[in-house]
């Protein structure tokens, strides 16, 4: 097995072996290596093990959580709520501080991997509050390729849920992952975002569950996870 699929599916990244912090049979690695059955890969020194059964769970994140597995600055984070699956587990993807909804978690990095590259095109659909002037129109201009602050976006699907004055309720389905795409996206049309929630990845759907809580997988979403191969 090639060196970076091993160490994907043992859920760590492979800019550790970029990094020299990755060594097969105590001889440091590097990209493109292989690994075979018995070989001893570490990381930092610790040994690696491929997982039996990959793991797969939803998490609906609630605001001010930041998604990482541990925050120098003290902050609460996602890993706080899922660690009684009782294996560990990582996030796919982010969602920033201030965003909700659905967040993946496993174990199994390749697949990770695919759901959250834009190589893939994975779709990504937010329910978005927002104000501004005409906010129901000028959400519309999300439709359209956009350029803000010197990054582009790409055309978004926006459906328009409710409006009144200028206060809308949007869903917006972006394909591309960028940093805050959806926050910024908004910015750029003259809307502020009052809350921002992300209720459906691909065909996985955040559904009823409460804030705060996860499940696993379906195995029709396993499925579908199956099918991203």
């Amino acid at each position: 097995m090639r060196l970076q699929k091993y160490i994907a599916a043992a859920g760590e990244a492979e800019e550790y072996i970029r990094r020299g912090k990755v060594t097969v049979n105590g001889a440091a690695a590097s990209l493109g290596a292989s690994a075979e059955e018995g070989d001893i890969v570490c990381l930092n020194g610790k040994r690696l093990s491929l997982p039996e059964e990959h793991t797969y769970i939803l998490l609906h994140k609630p605001r001010g959580y930041v998604t990482t597995l541990r925050d120098t600055h003290g902050r609460p984070t996602v890993a706080e709520l899922v660690q009684d699956a009782g294996v560990r587990l990582f996030p796919v993807g982010r969602l920033d501080c201030m965003s909700e909804g659905l967040l993946l978690f496993t174990d199994d990095g390749e697949t990770a991997n695919r759901l959250a590259h834009p190589s893939h095109g994975v779709s990504k659909t937010y329910r978005v509050w927002v104000s501004g002037p005409d906010a129901a129109e000028a959400a519309g201009a999300l439709r359209r390729p956009i350029v803000y602050k010197g990054v582009r976006y790409r055309a978004a699907e926006v459906r328009v849920l409710r409006s009144a004055e200028e206060r809308a309720l949007i869903d917006v389905t972006v394909r591309e992952g960028k940093n805050r795409e959806v926050r910024n996206m908004c910015a750029s049309a003259g809307l502020k975002v009052h809350r921002l929630l992300r209720i459906r990845q691909g065909e996985i759907a955040l559904g009823d569950l409460p804030a705060g809580q996860w499940r696993y997988l379906t195995a029709k979403e396993l499925e579908y996870l199956q099918s991203l191969h």
